[in-house]
């Protein structure tokens, strides 16, 4: 059922560290609340040839690149050849994988990047998964909260899938392109490909391969 938004038709699971997790659920939005325990678990495997632990539960690869201004919390672990830049603020819970940039005062909190995401202008990132080489516009966030704080529920064409959770960002398949400044709604889910007009305003279900120009226009990727 809703097939299009399945973790096997959106992610390419050999480009992330967090394959084994991602594996044991069929929705990525499914992950979001294990993302914790995980990164404990993997953490406590991880080679101290290739990674250093610092503070507590935090894990960064030697090869990993992070600024002196930024800030991160644990659990959280940062992948080979990563960039964490200028004033990067990394809340706990986070999965940066091989390559990625996170970017002059960007924020992340309980998401899991896929290798090469980028998200280097000025973004925020919370209770999301973004797939390989997904990457944000200067600006851009997902917005994870309702404003009447009830369950986020996804809407996918004429229906409304129950997520079961309060908090729901963004779900980014492999490739997808964000443009800047635009808001991605709770419980958004954009499909492996896609492009994302600057300035939107982006709720519900983005299928693989198209355009989302605006609310109501979405046309295929040529």
């Amino acid at each position: 059922m809703y097939e299009n938004m399945q973790i096997k038709n959106n992610y390419d699971l050999t480009q992330t560290i967090a394959a084994s997790l991602m594996k044991r659920f069929t929705y990525p939005w499914e992950v979001l609340t294990e993302i914790g325990k995980y990164i404990l678990e993997l953490g406590s495997e991880l080679s101290l040839e290739e990674y250093d632990k610092v503070g507590e539960d935090v894990w960064i690869a030697k090869s990993a690149t992070v600024a002196p201004s930024a800030y991160i919390q644990g659990p959280a672990i940062i992948g080979k050849d990563a960039q964490i830049r200028h004033c990067a603020f990394i809340r706990g819970n986070a999965i940066v994988g091989e390559g990625a940039v996170v970017g002059n005062s960007t924020e992340l909190k309980n998401v899991i990047l896929f290798n090469k995401v980028q998200v280097p202008h000025y973004n925020y990132v919370g209770d999301s998964v973004l797939g390989y080489k997904a990457h944000m516009g200067a600006g851009s966030i997902t917005s994870n909260v309702k404003s009447d704080k009830t369950l986020v529920t996804i809407k996918y064409q004429d229906s409304k899938v129950e997520t079961g959770l309060k908090k729901v960002g963004a779900l980014l398949g492999d490739h997808v392109e964000i443009g800047c400044n635009t808001v991605m709604n709770p419980g958004t889910v954009i499909g492996k490909g896609a492009h994302v007009y600057p300035l939107s305003m982006v709720r519900g279900f983005v299928p693989a391969n198209t355009i989302y120009k605006k609310q109501g226009e979405i046309v295929e990727l040529k």
